[in-house]
């Protein structure tokens, strides 16, 4: 069961914020969350059910810092149409 620890961040790029005005969240999480979790934490904490989620997986870049190469975690990252009547406030920038 996921809950909303399982949110890493929301998103607040250019694309990310051009997107939000057409009532489109873009949310990074953790791997191991589904759609049908995803969309129980929206209708739990924030009592909105959204209307579609698109998923992407994201793998994590290999970097190197001082000589030594290492890689950034993985990441799953969701595009979540939001109904438009529906404010979040807490995430609004």
């Amino acid at each position: 069961m996921a809950d909303i620890t399982d949110i890493k961040s929301i998103v607040y790029t250019e694309k990310a914020l051009n997107l939000q005005e057409d009532g489109v969240l873009v949310v990074q999480t953790t791997t191991k969350v589904s759609k049908n979790q995803l969309k129980e934490i929206f209708k739990e904490y924030f009592g909105v059910i959204p209307l579609k989620i698109n998923s992407l997986r994201q793998s994590g870049k290999v970097k190197k810092f001082k000589g030594i190469e290492g890689k950034r975690s993985d990441y799953k990252k969701f595009y979540v149409k939001l109904p438009e009547d529906a404010k979040l406030e807490s995430l609004s920038v």
